[in-house]
């Protein structure tokens, strides 16, 4: 299969917000996933999990930005072990800010993990409270990304 053609199903997949593509052309075949298998079984595509913290489980404070949320707020959390990023590259505008408004849908960060590239999607609309993570760190999967309020 041409490259061409493989570049052009990712740019598909991107812009569709559909999380697998598998294309067959003759004994040729290509499968593109937002999500990497976990060893030789297929993982089902899991969506950004988003969680309410319990009001008695407090979150140490470890750096500026960094809190408790409270009943009326959200904790996103990281799907999956890897590395976080904040900005699309180094240099870049970060996807969100501390204050800023967020959609469903929107990309909130991207977490590398084997060497892809995942981004990590809203799924509640809101005001962004607190960052928890750092630029070009790693996380663990259910570690606490963000508070949206």
């Amino acid at each position: 299969m041409d490259i061409r053609k493989v570049k052009k199903l990712i740019e598909l997949l991107e812009e569709s917000g559909i999380s697998e593509l598998e294309i067959s052309e003759g004994e040729e075949s290509v499968r593109i996933s937002r999500h990497p298998r976990m060893g030789m079984q297929a993982a089902q595509p899991q969506p950004p999990v988003m969680v309410a913290a319990p009001a008695a489980t407090a979150m140490p404070a470890t750096s500026a930005g960094e809190r408790a949320p409270r009943n009326d707020e959200h904790t996103v959390t990281s799907p999956m072990v890897g590395t976080y990023y904040a900005s699309a590259s180094p240099g870049a505008k970060p996807f969100i800010e501390i204050g800023g408004e967020i959609k469903v849908g929107q990309i909130l960060c991207i977490i590398e993990a084997m060497k892809m590239m995942n981004q990590i999607e809203s799924d509640k609309a809101g005001r962004v409270t607190a960052m928890l993570a750092k630029n070009g760190e790693p996380v663990e999967f259910g570690q606490p990304l963000f508070i949206i309020e």
